[in-house]
């Protein structure tokens, strides 16, 4: 399956940060984004997520396996939104569900079923209040792959779910 780029001239980090494993992004002098401004963005409106740069970045860096990075770009998002429940609660998910996959190659199965758990109750909270679709989104799609990966206990996180956002306008 081909996945879609959605800022496709961003260049990707050198690496995907594991925690562990690799020097830390942002602390380490030796990490891919040392020194770098943190970036703290309003997402004005969800109905327009087609513009907003660090939403659709953190979809590319998760969909292509940059987890740690993905849970970052949105956070930069999240904190923000936090005096609106349902975005704070859809980016807060998604934070989870990064999270989660990254528990894998943690060897962490536990952190891996505690924040799927989690993320996908955010999501559906979400979906609970809006509907179906949010973002681009198709919620009920994405919780119901997302907890039936967490559940297979995944050897490897190339199997997650990957955020397929809509392209009708």
């Amino acid at each position: 399956m081909e996945i879609p780029r959605y800022l496709p001239d961003r260049p990707f980090p050198p690496y995907a940060y594991l925690p562990g494993r690799d020097a830390h992004p942002t602390r380490d002098p030796k990490g891919h984004s040392y020194g770098e401004e943190l970036e703290t963005s309003e997402c004005s409106s969800p109905h327009d997520w087609r513009d907003n740069a660090e939403y659709l970045w953190g979809v590319d860096l998760y969909n292509h396996g940059f987890l740690w990075e993905a849970h970052e770009a949105w956070e930069g998002l999240w904190h923000p939104a936090k005096r609106d429940p349902v975005l704070a609660g859809f980016f807060q998910g998604l934070i989870q569900c990064a999270a989660a996959c990254l528990k894998i190659p943690m060897e962490q199965p536990a952190g891996l079923a505690r924040l799927s758990t989690m993320g996908t109750q955010k999501l559906e909270e979400v979906e609970r209040e809006v509907g179906e679709e949010f973002m681009g989104l198709e919620l009920t799609g994405f919780t119901e792959a997302m907890r039936t990966f967490a559940a297979s206990a995944p050897p490897s996180v190339e199997g997650r779910p990957r955020i397929v956002l809509a392209t009708e306008k």
